[in-house]
């Protein structure tokens, strides 16, 4: 795939590469020990431009296109899924719907503090009740004279509950419409009075990743922290998820990546019965079927990438590509154990972490039974 890619990716794929083997790979086992989210980290990948990737210079982003966004996720999921968890839920889920659907005003407020890695925004969804089924939120926004009262909470929620994290983007039910809720989304300060954070700790997986639950309670903010149009709210938190799909499938396709290069590797150097495992028909034919799937994953998400930046319709793409690099992040992560045998179980090796962290990309963002939904509808 990088005989047809210009040289920029080229370029910008050496740099987060180098990054990544250099800056998050010495800390990668401890972090995922600690279960810490690394604030000291967040800053650095800020001072190396991956927040805010493809945000207009004006707004203090990199002015990149989207190709390049999704090869900066998934060069750091290549050496570790939970800094590029949380490149992806800040770029995708955090930053793109005050971009893609905020006034001018809101751009100029919120966009620049969010690409320096000084501060982190979250996307507010998922809640006890509520994640594939979208329309089954419970948390609600009432308009008393110019202000939202907010009473809810949220669960799962990445980026929410470190010292970095600001605020998020809730979805709410700002009322009824012929009988049905009336969905928006509205802009959510953690400097609000009432709104509430708690860290979920003991995860198999992301375990350096700031994941959280939010309560809110009487959350007074004005009427002018509506995203987009009153009742747009279901719109708005589907087509981010779209985009955020083919972050996922990044983290996805990095993964089995580096799963593979570590299987092929430890084949070369590992011997029984006086030869490398390398040399056994059954790994090597293991290796060249990872081989192949990762090249076709590749091929897929890119694919959608452009269809993206192209303006076009990518939604059905989005979901095969996030299924589809899902899958093959599992099995090659499984394969490459496999390979490593009894040494693979040890948590000074990085497959272990690799073979956990794989787990979350069927569900999040869309589970995988979700997306064959989706690409159903789009199919019939």
């Amino acid at each position: 795939m990088n005989e047809l890619l210009d040289e920029r990716y080229i370029e910008f794929r050496k740099k987060v590469r180098e990054f990544a083997e250099s800056v998050v790979k010495p800390i990668a086992i401890a972090q995922d020990e600690k279960e810490e989210f690394p604030v000291d980290l967040a800053l650095k990948m800020g001072k190396s431009g991956l927040f805010g990737i493809t945000l207009p210079k004006k707004y203090g982003g990199q002015g990149l296109d989207y190709i390049s966004y999704i090869i900066a996720v998934e060069e750091l999921a290549r050496v570790d899924s939970s800094p590029a968890a949380t490149i992806a839920a800040h770029n995708s889920l955090g930053i793109n719907p005050i971009f893609t659907f905020g006034t001018e005003e809101q751009r100029v407020k919120y966009l620049p503090g969010l690409c320096t890695g000084e501060k982190l925004w979250a996307f507010g969804l998922t809640e006890e009740n509520a994640g594939s089924d979208a329309k089954g939120v419970e948390t609600e926004a009432n308009l008393e004279k110019d202000h939202w009262i907010i009473n809810g909470s949220k669960m799962f929620i990445t980026n929410s509950c470190s010292s970095i994290a600001t605020g998020i983007t809730v979805q709410a039910i700002t009322g009824l419409k012929d009988g049905k809720k009336e969905l928006s989304a509205i802009l959510l300060d953690r400097s609000t009075p009432g709104y509430v954070t708690s860290p979920i700790k003991g995860k198999l997986m992301w375990r350096a990743v700031d994941n959280g639950k939010l309560n809110f309670s009487d959350c007074r903010v004005p009427e002018s922290n509506i995203l987009g149009k009153r009742g747009e709210g279901l719109k708005i938190m589907l087509s981010t998820l779209d985009g955020g799909r083919l972050s996922i499938a990044a983290i996805g396709l990095g993964l089995a990546q580096g799963a593979f290069e570590m299987a092929a590797d430890y084949a070369k150097k590992r011997k029984q019965f006086g030869k490398p495992l390398a040399d056994f028909q059954s790994v090597s034919f293991k290796l060249a079927e990872m081989a192949m799937k990762i090249e076709l994953a590749r091929n897929t998400l890119y694919h959608a990438c452009r269809l993206k930046e192209a303006g076009l319709p990518f939604g059905k793409q989005a979901a095969m590509s996030k299924l589809y690099c899902s899958d093959i992040a599992r099995e090659v992560a499984g394969e490459s154990l496999q390979i490593h045998g009894g040494f693979g179980f040890l948590r000074e090796n990085h497959i272990e972490r690799f073979y956990r962290d794989q787990r979350l990309l069927s569900i999040g963002e869309g589970t995988s039974e979700i997306l064959k939904m989706v690409i159903s509808r789009y199919v019939l």
